[in-house]
């Protein structure tokens, strides 16, 4: 992975930055050292899926119920890239954005008053900065589609505090993995790491009009390249994503793919690999989920 430690140094890492950070909040659970948080990612899809009541919903709330302890969440989407370099958004009240077209107006009228955790997005920035990011808090900017569609269906109370950190727009699968390595320090306080996109994401291939149409065979061979490198922890294999079966049908534009490098960068020596969820829809979107943890 590149990230420069080995299994005990990550451990003890871990186990102080918990143990200060968690006495300095004063919140629940106080002066007790966290759980170890999960990092996962998440394939979301079409906004409708906020609509569903099939599989991919009910897998997302399984998700949910066994993470529900988590302070809380930092999510990198495809649908935020920032020119020259990453933001974090910083309200205590983060709003939504309805950042799609198209689509019912039950979907425009759904919420998701989750709370912001403006203490946690200064140690992100503080974090990614001493990584040699450039980045800046955003007080301003509230959380997208790829962020708050599958929170709702995860964690539908909307008590757990998220924040969103953007990409960059000139951002390499690399200097995605290492924002996942710079904010890893912050699983051992119970955030949840959380990266949005997916597994393959053409927009021209979908088919529309049917949610259930068979996937087709080149989105199936590059999920399939992407099931097996994860199994198998090859993570520089995929770094060199651009070399595997179909890549560029795939992902015409890397957006939707790079959140899965917040992830991976994010994991630690002893994760297992944990599905959430495995399945197409619409023909060509991939939307293979897991988990990293214990």
């Amino acid at each position: 992975m590149g990230s420069g430690f080995d299994r005990r140094e990550v451990l003890q890492m871990a186990a102080a930055v918990g143990v200060a950070s968690v006495s300095e909040t004063g919140g629940p659970g106080a002066g007790r050292t966290p759980a170890m948080a999960p990092a996962a990612f998440i394939s979301h899809g079409s906004p409708m899926v906020a609509l569903d009541a099939d599989a991919y919903p009910k897998a997302l709330r399984g998700f949910g119920e066994n993470v529900g302890g988590v302070r809380a969440i930092v999510v990198v989407s495809a649908h935020w890239e920032t020119p020259g370099g990453v933001r974090v958004t910083a309200s205590p009240t983060p709003s939504l954005i309805y950042d799609f077209g198209g689509f019912p107006e039950a979907l425009y009228r759904l919420t998701y008053p989750c709370p912001g955790e403006p203490s946690v997005a200064r140690e992100a920035v503080e974090r990614l900065s001493a990584a040699g990011f450039s980045c800046v808090a955003d007080a301003e900017r509230g959380l997208d589609h790829g962020t708050w569609v599958p929170l709702r269906l995860a964690l539908p109370a909307a008590n757990v505090p998220v924040v969103q950190v953007s990409m960059s727009r000139e951002a390499s699968a690399a200097e995605v993995m290492r924002m996942g390595e710079a904010l890893r320090p912050l699983r051992a306080q119970g955030v949840l790491l959380l990266g949005s996109g997916g597994v393959s994401h053409n927009l021209r291939r979908v088919v529309f009009q049917d949610k259930a149409a068979p996937p087709q065979s080149w989105a199936q061979a590059f999920d399939a390249w992407v099931a097996d490198r994860l199994e198998a922890r090859d993570f520089q294999q995929l770094l060199e994503w651009t070399r595997a079966p179909n890549a560029r049908l795939a992902h015409p534009t890397p957006e939707h793919f790079l959140p899965l490098y917040f992830v991976l960068g994010a994991a630690l020596p002893e994760d297992r690999l944990i599905p959430i969820f495995e399945g197409f829809h619409h023909g060509t979107l991939s939307m293979r989920s897991f988990a990293l943890g214990a």
